[in-house]
């Protein structure tokens, strides 16, 4: 109602008085709606659909490399696939609507490629409750506002070099498989490489319809069995545990913070949207709590695909381009009702195919984390130390490579590049000077 008032007055003293009169509400309801149909283009909805289609042909595989680190049914599988499809849909049109912005919202990729790196040893039980627990804390920094001081206290060499560790041996993999299947590697290899350089934008989609035609034609894969399915969600009770807590929900938050909410933040605000993070980071916050316990992960706002539905292309008008933030989201829905044909055509597939498309789709945000780290001089060597014990996949006292990380990295950085005040600064200075 408020709403409709606001906007009424924005057409003049005249309408807003007309308004204002017994059942005008009704008629006021109805002109924005079709206003807000006017707002509908091919180009927005296109931007949408490619979107989605790039997410579920990239950062999806790295889910199903978690199904299979978990060794999980396909049934279960389809309940992950529909939760974190909802996740995305119901806060991307939520907010799309809400703050006339295209806010695309996705799953987490770092904080599932951090999942292959503790599954088996971590329960299925166990990452729900750790799911809970990050959508917690994330709700908080978004209630209190409190997202961008929370930022600054991160040492960005430190957070990127986190990323880029636990992202490292996803593109390992990927020549790992040179071992197994070497025609269907350096065709997927090539493939990519040819696609980066004439399309850019739909690398990712061509090379999963390039991919999926090799593992038919070099690997025998066969495609008679994948046919539409409905999803059918189902409950994870979740369980709460130190290893968990530690291990998971802690790295989640970080790198959901710093691997998807700032440069998502960042993408928007380039493109001429003002947008506050508050209410993008709680209503993801709200909608993680919702799907944790059907195998959603955490529901952030999305990077690299949001760069797709915020340009020009999806329309001349930035204020018409919300369109494709709420497209983006119906399309997840359609996704998300159809997970088991998505799950039939992953698990048709060899699971080479699944790493090695997994791994060539995070060659950039590998590049980008190591060009990150690499460029903050000041605080080089604690980034590396952090880099080089997040990638080396060790587990000590029933917690992964990515705390450890962490912890060894913010200890690197305060020993050796944590600025010194008052006396302690003037008698660094003078042994530097002897």
């Amino acid at each position: 109602m408020l709403r409709w008032l606001v906007a009424a007055r924005q057409r003049g003293p005249f309408f807003f008085s007309q308004c204002r009169r017994p059942g005008a509400t009704a008629s006021l309801a109805k002109e924005l709606a079709m206003r807000r149909f006017k707002d509908w283009s091919i180009p927005a909805v296109t931007a949408g659909f490619v979107a989605v289609l790039v997410s579920y042909a990239g950062p999806l595989a790295i889910f199903f490399q978690a199904a299979q680190s978990a060794e999980i049914s396909p049934a279960m599988m389809t309940s992950w696939v529909w939760a974190i499809s909802m996740g995305a849909a119901v806060s991307g049109i939520g907010l799309s609507l809400w703050l006339k912005v295209p806010v695309v919202t996705a799953w987490s990729a770092p904080g599932t490629a951090l999942l292959v790196t503790l599954f088996p040893e971590l329960s299925l039980g166990e990452a729900v409750g750790a799911y809970l627990t990050a959508a917690a804390v994330i709700l908080v920094i978004g209630v209190t506002g409190s997202f961008d001081r929370i930022i600054q206290l991160i040492p960005p060499g430190i957070a990127s070099a986190m990323m880029a560790g636990i992202l490292f041996q996803f593109g390992v993999g990927v020549f790992e498989s040179l071992a197994t299947v070497p025609a269907l590697m350096i065709g997927m290899l090539l493939a990519y490489l040819v696609f980066k350089r004439l399309t850019p934008r739909y690398c990712l989609v061509w090379l999963l319809v390039v991919g999926v035609g090799l593992a038919v034609t070099l690997e025998g894969a066969s495609l008679e069995g994948v046919t539409l399915q409905l999803a059918s969600p189902t409950f994870i009770a979740p369980e709460w545990t130190w290893q968990g807590t530690l291990g998971l929900a802690i790295p989640l938050v970080l790198v959901s913070l710093t691997g998807q909410f700032l440069p998502g933040m960042a993408i928007l605000r380039t493109s001429g949207y003002n947008t506050p993070a508050r209410p993008i980071v709680t209503v993801a916050s709200l909608t993680s709590l919702a799907t944790a316990c059907f195998g959603g992960i955490t529901t952030v706002i999305a990077a690299i695909t949001a760069a797709i539905c915020t340009g020009e292309e999806a329309h001349p008008d930035r204020d018409k381009r919300y369109v494709a933030g709420v497209a983006n989201g119906l399309f997840y829905l359609i996704g998300g009702t159809f997970a088991g044909t998505i799950v039939l055509l992953f698990t048709s597939l060899p699971g080479e195919f699944v790493a090695v498309l997994a791994g060539l789709a995070l060659v950039g945000a590998i590049a980008s984390n190591v060009s990150a780290f690499a460029a903050r001089k000041e605080h080089l060597e604690a980034s590396v130390i952090t880099f080089l014990a997040t990638a080396s996949g060790v587990s000590f006292l029933g917690l992964g490579s990515a705390f450890w990380g962490v912890v060894v990295g913010a200890i690197a950085y305060n020993l050796l590049h944590r600025r010194f005040t008052g006396k302690k600064a003037e008698e660094r200075a003078s042994d530097g000077a002897r």
